[in-house]
Formats: structure tokens, C-alpha cells, sequence
């Protein structure tokens, strides 16, 4: 992986330099007509030059830096099918095809497998882990919030309600952060207290949660989502995380003002929330997709006659 996304790095900014230096020359070995603003087509090098760089830093963590891939791979599968339409129209020449092979279609199969080998190496992290009422009541007695807390202690004297957030770039969870400040006070008039678990650094949640007046509620940052995966919070399907049920919710979750950010966690990590008593779960909302919400109201019933479940 290192050195396929190493000689797509170099061989992008090669391209990008080329470009931007003689924007013309495609156009008159071509034989075609060269555009009259040349430095549109410069801008094309910039970016293709721009995106081997991004290649040459998911080159040195690709298991990290994976969304760098797929931006590429997507750009080169709808690349050749923008020339083929274009080509099919008299708009461009077939010849510009030979452009298409080295830039686009040899490197979708070398992509693509990257994408696979990151998910199953994710997979396969999670299904050798512990998933028993051992580690699940260790983690309980021993993961401490931002405040040194236990979720253990948290819940011995009333409920706890743990919300485990998506990545803090997705609309979703600034969605979920909404709804729970929303009711709030209806979850704390019922007695139940409320918890954040996230994967982001501690830096990154002191400097977002206050913007939903969560700034000072227990918070447990969780970036090798020990505690999702004894919850029992696997990694999502592509279908789960971006299909189509997931469309529009997402995009009215855009439009009405949460929006996106920079990703600070597991892009594939599914969400959840439990209501935690004395140390055992009492409810559980596991999502079936990213875009689902939790019934607080459910959450509220279930305090009012606790009885641990799993």
C-alpha cells in the first residue's frame, strides 16, 4: 500500500507540474484547439498535483489517513466517465484516452484494495476483541472521565445515560448533541444523568462540547473505542454508514445548521446510547444506521422501573 500510494503521489505532482508549466501541449499533440483561458486547465494541474501530496502523507499512515484514498479512487472513477461523455458528444477526442489510463483506470483496482484492507483489518479488530460481562464490567469499573470519574460510580446513585458519539466531523453527531441538549432537562427531571462518550482527544471535546451547553457534563474520550466495542458498538456496513436511508437525513441535518467538520475518529464506528444503573445496562440503543436517533422518552420509562439488561 505504502508504495502504490507513493508512486500515485509522485506521479500526480509529475503531472500537476506538467500541466501548470505548459497548459497547452495535450491540447496540440491532440490536435485539437487549445483553450483560450490556459490557466483554467492550470487550476486542473494544481489540484491533480495537490492531490499527490495528499497520496504521499496517507502513503506514510494509510490505515489512518484512508479518506485520502477514497476521494481519489471516487475522482478516478468519475473522471472517465466525464471524458466519456464528453467524448461521445465531439467534445473531446478519443485519443485523450491514453490520458485516462495513467491517471484514472490502473489505479482502481490498487485503490480499491487499500479501501478493502483497511475495513477488514478494522473487522478483524473487532471480532478478536472481548466482548464478555468480564470486560464489559472491568471497563465500567475502571474508565475514568475527564473528571476521574467511573462510569461504575456515576451510576451508583441514579441512572447514567451514556451517549456514544459518531466521529466529530459528522452531521450525525452534532445532531445527537442537539437532540440530547434539547431534552435535557426532561432527562434530568426524570433523574437521569448524562454522560458523553466520544473518540476524539479531550482537547477536541473541550472545544466542542460547550457550543451545545454540554461543556461541563461527564465526557469519556475513547479514540481505540475500547468502550464502544465492550458496548457492544461494532463498525458499521458501507450500507449502514452511507446508504440510502442515511441520504436524507444527512442532508437535513446539513440544512438545518449542523453541518460537518474535520473527522476526529472511527468513520465507521456505529453510535449508541445506554442507561447505565449501579454498574449493569438497564436500556440500549444500538443504531442500525448512522443516521438513526435515539427515543430519549424510552430512556425516561426505563429509569422509572430499572431492571439490568445486557
Amino acid at each position: 500500500m505504502r508504495r502504490v500510494l507513493t508512486a500515485a503521489g509522485v506521479y500526480n505532482i509529475a503531472w500537476g507540474i506538467f500541466v501548470v508549466l505548459a497548459p497547452t501541449a495535450l491540447f496540440k499533440w491532440t490536435e485539437i484547439e487549445p483553450p483560450h483561458y490556459p490557466a483554467i486547465w492550470q487550476c486542473v494541474g494544481m489540484i491533480v498535483g495537490v492531490c499527490g501530496v495528499g497520496y504521499l502523507f496517507a502513503a506514510a499512515d494509510t490505515f489512518r489517513y484512508w479518506p485520502i484514498v477514497l476521494v481519489g479512487l471516487l475522482g478516478k472513477v468519475l473522471g472517465p466517465i466525464g471524458f466519456v461523455i464528453a467524448a461521445t458528444r465531439g467534445e473531446l477526442p478519443w485519443s485523450w484516452g491514453a490520458t485516462i489510463v495513467t491517471n484514472d483506470l490502473i489505479w482502481w483496482l490498487p485503490f480499491t484494495a487499500i479501501l478493502y484492507q483497511t475495513y477488514r483489518r478494522q473487522i478483524d479488530s473487532d471480532r478478536f476483541a472481548s466482548r464478555t460481562n468480564d470486560e464489559l464490567r472491568r471497563i465500567i469499573d475502571t474508565a475514568a472521565s475527564q473528571q476521574g470519574e467511573t462510569i461504575a460510580t456515576l451510576s451508583r446513585s441514579t441512572p447514567l445515560l451514556l451517549l456514544f458519539l459518531r466521529h466529530s466531523g459528522c452531521t450525525f453527531c452534532r445532531q445527537a448533541l442537539a437532540d440530547v441538549a434539547r431534552r435535557r432537562e426532561a432527562l434530568e427531571a426524570a433523574g437521569i444523568r448524562l454522560a458523553l462518550v466520544h473518540m476524539g482527544s479531550e482537547v477536541d471535546a473541550a472545544a466542542t462540547f460547550p457550543a451545545y451547553g454540554l461543556g461541563e457534563l461527564p465526557r469519556f474520550s475513547d479514540p481505540e473505542c475500547r468502550l464502544y466495542r465492550a458496548f457492544g458498538l461494532e463498525r458499521g456496513r458501507w450500507s449502514q454508514i452511507w446508504g440510502p436511508r442515511v441520504w436524507w437525513p444527512g442532508l437535513v441535518s446539513l440544512v438545518t445548521g449542523n453541518g460537518i467538520g474535520p473527522l476526529h475518529g472511527d468513520v465507521f464506528r456505529m453510535p449508541g446510547a445506554f442507561l447505565v444503573q449501579d454498574g449493569a445496562i438497564v436500556h440500549a440503543f444500538r443504531h442500525e444506521t448512522s443516521a438513526d436517533r435515539p427515543d430519549y422518552g424510552a430512556f425516561i420509562r426505563a429509569a422509572r422501573n430499572a431492571a439490568p439488561v445486557h
